[in-house]
């Protein structure tokens, strides 16, 4: 067991966990692990962050079976009280967590790898678009973080409360006992596994491809159609967007017929604007006054050549 300094309940906000670590034949020592938990407060506010914990110092094997197994049974948490859990290095946004969407940029240049970037994220992240795994289990950075999502807030500060107790009372939690031997081995059975892994069968790496094509295909199209529309589509100001393959006319009549009248009522209100429109409008009504007074002379000789001398009254 750790010494009494080491069992300190907390340090900078965050509640201490000693996790005994399980001995193995290669290395039969006693080792300890620190867990650091503290309610989740991230940079951007989600809704569920009230309901959240923050795990600082996972262990480097730790899944979603550890996590669930560890605060359910090991520290008497009630069983279904965990929603989602979710790692550093997961590929999946957490529930509830809109920090991707709001900004994309960031998330994109996590990846070094190069991908079809687009506005609906990686084709390789779509469901069977991606090739077969080559490791049987996932490996978390070392060091890294998780938060673990609950169905209130209550089962959150109960996870809390109950480490500190334990922490007090100096128990003694095996980290992973009982979840070992239902996961993949790790060591020399890993590596082994990962030898067979890396020639997939073939069925399955022609229905990854087929997936991966298909889903580029409807991705391409789908693009395509949105440049149409953006082409077809003048913004506020009456401009249409100069997008690849050309301007194109509205492809209805009616279509057509109602961008000219929304064109025609932007024009409204811009008369007289400039001074040159105004010479211009100044120069059409003289010409229109004078080209009524000749009409109106030439009335004037009709009627005299049909009646004679005209005397006015």
């Amino acid at each position: 067991m750790p010494s009494e300094q080491d069992r300190h309940s907390s340090i900078g906000g965050y509640t201490i966990l000693t996790l005994s670590l399980p001995l193995l034949p290669s290395f039969p020592t006693p080792a300890f692990h620190h867990l650091y938990l503290a309610p989740h407060e991230p940079k951007i506010p989600v809704p569920t962050a009230a309901r959240t914990l923050f795990l600082v110092n996972v262990p480097f094997d730790a899944t979603e079976a550890h996590i669930k197994h560890l605060f359910s049974t090991q520290l008497g948490l009630s069983h279904g009280r965990i929603e989602d859990v979710h790692f550093e290095a997961d590929k999946k946004p957490a529930i509830g967590d809109d920090s991707a969407m709001l900004n994309p940029a960031t998330s994109a240049k996590k990846s070094k790898k190069r991908k079809r970037i687009t506005t609906h994220g990686p084709i390789e992240e779509e469901e069977g678009a991606s090739l077969p795994t080559s490791w049987d289990r996932k490996l978390q950075r070392i060091g890294g973080t998780a938060t673990v999502l609950f169905v209130d807030r209550a089962s959150m500060e109960a996870v809390i409360k109950e480490a500190k107790r334990t922490q007090k009372e100096r128990r003694e939690i095996i980290w992973g006992s009982g979840v070992e031997e239902k996961l993949p081995k790790l060591g020399s059975s890993r590596y082994l596994n990962h030898e067979k892994l890396r020639y997939p069968d073939k069925t399955a790496l022609i229905e990854s491809v087929n997936a991966y094509m298909t889903a580029f295909g409807e991705r391409e199209a789908s693009e395509a159609r949105a440049q149409v529309r953006k082409r077809q589509q003048p913004d506020a100001d009456g401009f249409i967007t100069v997008t690849k393959g050309g301007r194109t006319g509205p492809a209805k009549q009616e279509a057509a017929q109602e961008l000219a009248k929304r064109q025609k009522e932007k024009q409204k209100g811009l008369n007289d604007f400039y001074r040159f429109q105004m010479r211009e409008n100044q120069k059409a009504r003289a010409g229109e006054l004078m080209r009524k007074f000749e009409e109106d002379k030439e009335k004037v000789r009709k009627m005299r050549e049909r009646r004679g001398a005209f005397k006015p009254e």
